[in-house]
């Protein structure tokens, strides 16, 4: 019985671990150009394209009506350090590794300034 209770801890402890980092993050998503963007009222992060964030990506594609729209979303993820930056001093300071998608706008941010590509 005592094994029992010990196996039962470790497991809760271990869940604790695995979850403790992950925040909640509010903001308008972007992915351009093999680069992901969420913008938060009070931050900008990088995205690092994992799994989750190509699912975001895709998921997005569909509601955005011009190429540079921003999507409100709500996921779930671990901000780190941004390796690349530390080795070259480019991007962003902070990236935010998804690990949920909470929920997805159905339409897009209305944008305050207009990005359209011209040709001449």
């Amino acid at each position: 019985m005592g094994s029992f209770i010990a196996c039962k801890n470790q497991a809760e402890e271990s869940e604790t671990v695995t979850t403790e980092n992950v925040e909640t993050f509010r903001g308008e998503f972007i992915y351009v150009d093999n680069a992901a963007v969420l913008n938060g009222s009070d931050f900008i992060y990088g995205v690092e394209l994992n799994e989750m964030a190509m699912q975001l990506a895709d998921r997005v594609e569909n509601i955005k009506s011009e190429p540079y729209d921003m999507v409100p979303v709500i996921v779930t993820g671990v901000l780190k350090e941004n390796p690349a930056r530390q080795e070259t001093g480019e991007g962003w300071e902070q990236l935010v590794s998804i690990t949920e998608i909470l929920h997805v706008s159905e339409k897009p941010s209305a944008a305050d300034i207009k990005i359209k590509d011209t040709k001449n």
